[in-house]
This record gives structure tokens, sequence and C-alpha cells, in this order.
């Protein structure tokens, strides 16, 4: 796992080295619980190594038993300041790596290197004090702080989501037992100060697509960004095949989805013969598809035509739609209506808006007939 995760990590330095001609200096890394159980920590050994940090294992049993902070001359690179999201999955099941990822953030920020090299010890100078590097919510509560937000639709900014994210991730977790403490506003200074967040994708029977956990986080980031009126790269590392990492925009991710699968017409063929629930997969896609338009503003109107296009402007697929799934077919319409409204999606028909609003009154009338 450690390997895959460095491979990762190099990766990343490479591909922002590549976008910007510097290093990152700080960055966002958020990890899941259910995805350290499917890799076995490699989203942790990735934020190790941008530290310049490896495992100590034991020998007869292979255990982790502590931290090795390399030199710098074996790096060939700056170390990174990471900052660790954790969900409240991970939390509660990974005490222990909290625990090591506190002690090796506490080991780096101790080091006596020059601020070029390694700026967390650069800030923990500067402060006086080895600040927090892993936040999450508080103990109990799950999620990235946003979902009910989203799901209501009842906010006229996005700066509005990045405050309800920012407000979320009230605690910082550490120490030998991976306790919290409460922080309020202090995942925000470091928000502000990150050069980018890194959100891994290793499950490869599904994409972001398919949840709106990813949605949330990666949404949620990117409006606290516009909240504190910072901008940052927002990266989307596929390591379905983990010995091939691939680093993309999440503009970049959500198109090669869209075209991969959401309008492709085998994958449309295949859910129309699933009835309704293959009317509830589409508007799965087109919420969470919105889902990212409203909360990163980087998905294009194109893409959004095209979904639409494929679903409701084939007659074929929007009979289907009333036919098998008349709710199904209500929220999909709403949904591209909230990206008009929104100004997120500007069609070249002018028919647009009334066709959808048509759609929905056909919608209402189907389920009062059923």
């Amino acid at each position: 796992a450690y390997d895959l995760g460095q491979a990762a990590a190099e990766e990343v330095v490479r591909s922002y080295m590549q976008s910007h001609g510097d290093w990152p200096r700080s960055l966002v890394i958020d990890l899941w619980g259910s995805a350290s159980l499917r890799t076995g920590g490699e989203e942790i050994a990735q934020g190790l190594a941008l530290m310049g940090c490896r495992p100590q294992w034991d020998a007869a049993t292979g255990r982790v038993t502590g931290i090795e902070v390399m030199p710098p001359a074996a790096l060939g690179r700056p170390r990174v300041d990471v900052t660790w999201r954790i969900s409240g999955l991970f939390r509660d099941m990974f005490p222990t790596q909290i625990a090591l990822i506190d002690a090796a953030a506490s080991a780096v920020a101790g080091r006596d290197e020059d601020d070029s090299e390694n700026p967390l010890a650069a800030a923990a100078r500067a402060q006086g004090k080895i600040g927090p590097r892993i936040f999450g919510t508080s103990p109990g509560t799950y999620g990235a702080g946003v979902e009910e937000l989203l799901s209501r639709g009842e906010w006229s900014a996005r700066e509005e989501i990045g405050r309800a994210y920012l407000e979320a991730t009230s605690h910082a977790y550490g120490g030998a037992d991976g306790e919290a403490i409460s922080a309020p506003g202090v995942f925000e200074g470091r928000i502000a100060d990150a050069d980018l967040l890194v959100h891994t994708g290793d499950d490869p029977g599904r994409d972001i697509l398919e949840g709106s956990a990813d949605v949330a986080f990666i949404g949620g980031f990117s409006a606290a960004l516009a909240a504190l009126g910072r901008n940052a790269d927002v990266i989307v590392l596929d390591t379905t095949d983990p010995k091939k990492p691939r680093p993309r925009s999440v503009g970049e991710a959500v198109s090669r989805v869209v075209r991969a699968r959401a309008v492709n017409p085998r994958f449309i063929a295949g859910q129309m013969r699933h009835g309704p629930r293959g009317a509830s997969e589409f508007a799965e896609t087109v919420d969470r598809l919105v889902g990212f338009a409203e909360t990163t503003h980087a998905i294009s109107g194109a893409l959004i035509e095209a979904v639409h296009d494929a679903y409701i402007g084939d007659a074929e697929v929007r009979a289907f739609l009333l036919r098998e799934n008349p709710a199904a077919a209500k929220v999909i319409a709403e949904r591209f209506l909230a990206a008009r409204r929104r100004g997120l999606w500007h069609p070249l028909r002018n028919s647009i808006d009334d066709d959808l609003t048509a759609l929905i009154a056909e919608a209402q009338a189907s389920e009062v007939a059923a």
C-alpha cells in the first residue's frame, strides 16, 4: 500500500508542477474510511509520502510501528504541508491511524530545515506552535455538512455552501488516541493556505456521478474556496488502476464520466431495461452533475446540454421516464431548470425552459393518474 500511495503522491506533485511550474506547498486530502478499508491505507500512504515520511514496520508481524521522516536529499523535492479532512467513518474506525498521522506531522514540523524545503516547519516556527493538521466533523456526526443544504436547494450563492462546509469541519483530531478537540475556524485557515485538494477515487465499480458524498466533499471544498475568495486546484485522483494513478481536474473527471457512461447509448438502453430503477439512475446522474456545476463552477454548459439532449431531448427516453417513473422525470426537469436559473447553462434553444416546465406538469399529472 505504501509503494502505491507513494506513486500516487509523486503523480500529484508532477501534475501540479507541470501545470504551475512550481512545487505545491500545501494541500488538503479527503480521507474516507470506506476507501481506506478497500485499499489498505493507500490514501494515508499518499499523504505521508507527500510530507516526506514513510511507515516503519515490525519485521516479524508486518505491523506499522512508527514513522520515519526521510531527509530532504532522499525526497528530491520540498515537503508538502498536508491537511487531512477525515470522514466520520474514518474517525470512528481508525483512531490509531489518526495518531500515526498526527505524530508524523509533529515530527516534520519539528525539523530544522529551510522554509523552502519544509513549509510545515516554517509555519510552526512562524506561529510558535504546531497547529493541527487533521480535521473532521464533531464526534457522532457525519458527512461534509452541506448535504441537507444541497438537497433542499435553498441557497442563493455557493458561498453559503462553503460556509456550511467550513462550519461543519469544526474539530481537530490527534494525540495518542486520535481524540477530538473543538477547533472552530482553524480548518478555514488550512483551506485558505491550500494550493489544491486531492479527492481520491479508488473504486472501479462506481464513479463520481454515482454518489452524493463526492459532490458534498468536493463541492464543499470548492465552495469554501469561493467563500474565502481563494483559488486552488481541485484534483480527482483516479486510482482505480493503482499502478497508474491519474490526477484530473474536477471538470475533466466529470466530463469523462458523462462521455463514457451518462450519455452512452449502451448505458441508456441498459437502464431502460430496468424500468423505474433505471429512470432513478438517470435522475441521480442529473442531480450529481448539476450539483457539481452548482458547487464547483467547473462544469461546462455543453456537458449539461449533452445530458439533457440524451435524456429529455430524446423522445423515446422522455416517454420512458414519464411512463416508468414520473417522479424521476420531475426531478430531472427541476434540476435542469435549477442549472438554468443559476446561470450554469445557456442553451441555444429558447424553448428549453418551456419544455422543462411542461415535463414537470406531465410528470405531476402522471403521478396523480397512478
